[in-house]
């Protein structure tokens, strides 16, 4: 029986369907900066995160728009289209938003947040690194064939993109999905899962803010610190925030997309270099097989590209916006990512959203069990979590909600865990691994 083909969607123009992605995000942001009326009361029970995904997901799966189709040339063979968009965002927009958005990275001030908060985070991205590989036997022992799969259908390989998303976000997954190559028929599948799962972590989370005294009360924990940050950071933010001018935006131009070329460029020479040289690189089997990725390098030097800037007075242009438009590409990746989603296949394995929710609870419970043993507060439970789970796209959004001035906290949380996340996620995505061959 043949196969049918992928069918083409309605918009297959690329330029057509990145103004339609662009009108979504600006729809969402526009709604959920309401104050009043529907969308205010909409947007606080559906994060706007989830929304930036979704849209894009709905128009995927009602056939408007789509990431890869087929059609038939006059010969008979099958031939595979697939929107550039995505490429473009992962290889052009990360890196440059990576650079961004370390641009203004304090290594001191991240210590001088305290040890109650790189604790948390750690804690939260141990939680992530051991909770996969225990869900994944929870699991087999009552659906054996949910955690199953071979080669690059394999789940495991679909959870690492989980992983990666969960200690890092959209960079990691991103970094994930290339280095094991998980089916990408069924990557939406994950996606859901990593949307689901982690938007609803993130609501109980936004529901605890409104509680942080009672929370902070059980926990034990002293705030002072947490003033302390805030008139640090408010300080900070007022010395170096300006109006933009013209030449501003071409500098930041300038740092985002010269990285990216150097990144690019220095990736791609030790993706080959390493795998020419290395029996073990050039083995995907191997656990340094992700060291042959060019991918991968270009995440990493982008990254050291933008703390090697902020040790220069670039950083200072996190005063005019780099941190946001850094931003502002992560949401386009995002919703290019949500367009691989089909929505109408989030149903086909229930399994897989057990296993993210008993991965994300053994993440929250071993969170909330070593806050209560240090007596940290909320603040740094909550925003020590997403800056694994969310990442840059929403650890400052959660860090916000406890007070404006402390966005860039999140931030510089959430960049550190971009610094870390791919060996979590590589050490995570190889125990679930074991686990699955259990």
């Amino acid at each position: 029986m043949t196969k049918p083909l992928l069918p083409a969607p309605l918009i297959t123009d690329d330029t057509v369907v990145f103004g339609l992605l662009a009108l979504c995000l600006g729809f969402i942001f526009y709604g959920s900066s309401k104050k009043t009326g529907f969308w205010s009361k909409f947007y606080g029970i559906v994060p706007g995160v989830l929304m930036c995904y979704l849209l894009p997901g709905i128009l995927a799966s009602t056939g408007i728009v789509a990431e890869k189709w087929e059609t038939l040339s006059e010969t008979g063979e099958i031939i595979t289209h697939t929107s550039s968009l995505y490429y473009v965002a992962s290889r052009y927009l990360l890196p440059a938003a990576l650079v961004l958005m370390t641009l203004s990275i304090d290594l001191k001030a991240i210590m001088n947040l305290g040890s109650k908060a790189l604790i948390m985070f750690l804690t939260g991205s141990a939680g992530i690194i051991i909770g996969g590989p225990i869900a994944i036997l929870i699991v087999s022992i009552f659906s054996p064939d949910t955690v199953g799969g071979n080669d690059f259908d394999a789940i495991w390989r679909g959870l690492s993109t989980i992983a990666g998303s969960w200690i890092g976000g959209g960079a990691n997954q991103a970094a994930m999905y290339e280095i094991f190559k998980y089916n990408p028929e069924k990557y939406g599948a994950m996606v859901l899962v990593d949307i689901v799962v982690a938007n609803i972590w993130m609501a109980i989370i936004l529901l605890g803010v409104g509680r942080t005294k009672q929370i902070d009360k059980w926990l034990k924990a002293d705030t002072s610190a947490i003033e302390t940050l805030k008139v640090k950071v408010t300080a900070f933010a007022e010395k170096i925030t300006r109006v933009p001018t013209l030449k501003d935006y071409m500098m930041m131009l300038c740092f985002a997309f010269a990285a990216t070329g150097i990144a690019h460029f220095f990736g791609n020479h030790m993706s080959t270099v390493l795998t020419n040289s290395f029996e073990s690189v050039s083995d995907q089997k191997s656990f340094l097989s992700f060291l042959g990725s060019s991918f991968f390098w270009m995440v990493v030097i982008a990254t050291a590209a933008g703390i090697a800037l902020s040790f220069t007075k670039a950083k200072n242009y996190e005063g005019a916006g780099a941190s946001k438009i850094g931003g502002m590409f992560i949401y386009l990746l995002v919703a290019t990512i949500g367009m691989k989603m089909d929505l109408g296949k989030v149903l086909e394995n229930p399994g897989l959203i057990a296993i993210g929710f008993i991965w994300i609870s053994i993440h929250a419970g071993l969170l909330i069990l070593v806050a209560k043993l240090i007596k940290a507060p909320f603040f740094f439970l909550a925003v020590g979590s997403q800056a694994n789970v969310g990442g840059a796209a929403s650890a400052p959004v959660v860090a916000a909600e406890f007070h404006p001035s402390l966005t860039s906290v999140g931030v510089l949380l959430a960049v550190f865990g971009y610094v870390v996340g791919t060996g979590g996620a590589l050490l995570c995505a190889y125990l679930m691994e074991v686990a699955s061959a259990l």
